[in-house]
Parts: structure tokens; sequence; C-alpha cells
């Protein structure tokens, strides 16, 4: 049963990424459309509402649902889980990815009022905390390893710098042209 349940888990982390990472990336397009003249503006804004809606309640919703739900599920299997220090930590990171996922609904929400507090730049950022969030608990999940979290604390730090650099130098090229 439970290989099962960690299959149904592990689909449903992928399901949930791809609709965080896809969320944001359409939260990008809808603010810059905002720069568009009328009555590109009005479309673009309506059609981004439409799949923002449709991706978050169709498929990142269902899925982090059903990741929690099979996550509980073994932890209930093999409730001695608990009492190791990386899942421990898996389950700090968890609650971030909860938090980030809620902050990502309340984007959402505030688009669809016409409220755009955040610019594309800082939500090209936002989307890579997603990235780091997938890199920690994957690691930790795979290694079952807390004693080296340190180390990896510190790979997470690297790679949210070259993550800054690249949407740096990617704003960069993308105002040359």
């Amino acid at each position: 049963m439970y290989p099962y349940i960690l299959s149904i888990h592990i689909i449903f982390v992928v399901c949930w990424f791809a609709g965080l990472f896809y969320m944001v990336r359409l939260f990008i397009y809808h603010t810059e459309a905002q720069e568009k003249p009328e009555p590109d503006k009005t479309i673009l804004s309506t059609q981004f509402e439409l799949m923002e809606r449709k991706l978050w309640y169709i498929i990142t919703v269902p899925s982090m649902v059903f990741v929690l739900a099979a996550g509980i599920t073994m932890l209930i299997i093999v409730p001695g889980w608990l009492k190791q220090p990386w899942m421990q930590i898996k389950l700090c990171f968890v609650a971030g990815l909860l938090a980030y996922h809620f902050v990502c609904r309340h984007q959402m929400k505030q688009m669809a009022r016409g409220v755009f507090k955040w610019t594309s730049t800082r939500l090209r950022i936002w989307n890579e905390v997603a990235t780091l969030f997938l890199f920690a608990i994957v690691f930790l999940a795979v290694l079952k390893d807390a004693l080296n979290w340190i180390y990896g604390t510190f790979g997470l730090i690297l790679l949210a710098i070259i993550l800054m650099i690249a949407v740096k130098i990617y704003k960069r090229i993308r105002a040359k042209s």
C-alpha cells in the first residue's frame, strides 16, 4: 500500500509545483499586460484572469490537497519518521511552501480586482522562491539527511544568488531588445 501512496504523493507534488510555477508566470504576463494600450490591456487581463482561475482551482489547489493527504497518510503508516530530523526540516519547508501557495492565492485575487502591487521583476524573483523550496524538499526526501542541512542551506543560498543574477541578466537583455 505504501508504494502506491508514495507514487500518488510524488505525482501530485509534480502537479502542484507545475501549477505554482505556471501561476506566477501568468502573474508576470498579467502584470506586463497592464502596460499595453486599450483594448489590448482589457482583453489580455480578462484572458489572464480566466487562465489563472482555471489553473488555480482545477490543477494547483486539488494537487496541493492530494499532496497533503498522501503525505499525512504516509506519516500515519510510518509515524517514526516524525522523529527524524530530516523529516522535521522537510515539514518546515513544506509549511513554507504552503505559505508561498497562499501568497500566490492572495496575489491572484488582488490582480482580479485590478491591484498590481508587484512588478514583473519582483514576480520573476518570487517564482524562483518555489525553486528553492523544490530543491530543499526533494534533497531532504531523497537523501534523508538532516546532518548536512547546513551545507544544504549554503547550497540553497548559492542557488538563490545564481537565480537572482540570472533574473537580472534576463532583465538587462530584455531591456536592450
